[in-house]
């Protein structure tokens, strides 16, 4: 099911839709429909979907949970420290959006190690520290290897070992933004600079619209 959300999802990559003369992001992802009867009438809710209820460490040996994102605006991705091919291009244009939005308090980035045998702690701290990356604005983050391949799957993005890949590893090169509520609101390929420029022209319109919400 995943797979066929995930075509949709690419085809309304970083777009948006007018919603009362504003521009606001689509919402993302499966979505549930809710019946139910008040005052004699039918009510329809639709019910998005969010990401689910998580616990990691990051890079300062701290517990990272949704209540550390709770009213905040993210990006989530995911890369290991040794990888050979797109995860540097990945990080760099990372610390771009990051510096364009240095003084945003409300935007955190979470980055997802999936190589949870190398990525320790301590080799976190190392790699945020050469980057320049700090928390809270952005935590890099390790835990059960189980946990976060299935937190991946929540945010319907691949990420796996496998050992004829190089570094062992496969993943998504996606950077997924999220909205206060948990929901996916776009993705970007975070290997492209014109995917970058998509991103940050999105985040300015999140960020209003959740200002003005």
């Amino acid at each position: 099911m995943y797979k066929y959300v995930f075509l949709a999802v690419l085809i309304v990559l970083t777009s948006c839709i007018s919603v009362n003369n504003k521009k606001k992001l689509p919402i993302l992802g499966p979505r549930d429909t809710h019946f139910s009867t008040q005052n004699n009438q039918q009510i329809v809710d639709t019910i998005y979907h969010t990401i689910p209820t998580f616990s990691f460490i990051n890079q300062d040996s701290n517990i990272v949970t949704n209540t550390t994102v709770a009213g905040k605006i993210y990006i989530a991705d995911f890369f290991f420290t040794s990888c050979p091919t797109i995860c540097p291009i990945m990080t760099s244009n990372l610390v771009k959006v990051r510096q364009q939005f240095k003084n945003e308090n409300n935007l955190v980035i979470l980055s997802h190690s999936i190589d949870t045998r190398h990525d320790s702690v301590p080799v976190l701290k190392k790699y945020a520290e050469k980057i320049g990356a700090k928390a809270p604005s952005w935590h890099f983050l390790t835990g059960n290897k189980h946990e976060i391949y299935t937190i991946a799957e929540s945010y319907l993005v691949s990420a796996a070992e496998d050992g004829s890949a190089p570094g062992g590893y496969i993943h998504s090169g996606a950077f997924i933004l999220i909205d206060s509520k948990g929901r996916i609101r776009g993705y970007y390929d975070g290997t492209l600079e014109r995917d970058i420029d998509f991103l940050i022209k999105d985040l300015k319109v999140l960020l209003h619209e959740e200002q003005n919400s």
